[in-house]
């Protein structure tokens, strides 16, 4: 059984190659991905790493949570199930009428 793992408080300058490389230390990783802004393109500072067996991932858990890595220390946890947010209308409100 595999299990997907939070990866937090990267260096912007991480992307999916290191995190995968970071993570395949401690076993098999069946897919990593950092998230990137849409609009600016960068990264957000936080990935997922789904590793092959559970047992892998709570090993990488208790080596890297906490641990230095590019400056910055890491937050690795199991990623929690995502939330359904309401799908809906964007910047709502109120205009009102033209003033004359």
């Amino acid at each position: 059984m595999s299990k997907k793992l939070y990866v937090g408080n990267l260096s912007y300058d991480v992307n999916q190659a290191d995190l995968e490389q970071m993570l395949g230390q401690y076993g098999q990783v069946e897919d990593a991905v950092v998230i990137m802004d849409r609009m600016s393109g960068r990264s957000k500072g936080f990935g997922f790493v789904t590793m092959v067996e559970d047992g892998d991932a709570d090993k990488a858990i208790a080596e890297l949570d906490g641990k230095d890595y590019s400056g910055r220390a890491l937050k690795v946890n199991e990623a929690k199930p995502r939330e359904e947010r309401p799908r809906g209308g964007g910047g709502g409100g109120g205009g009102g009428g033209r003033r004359y």
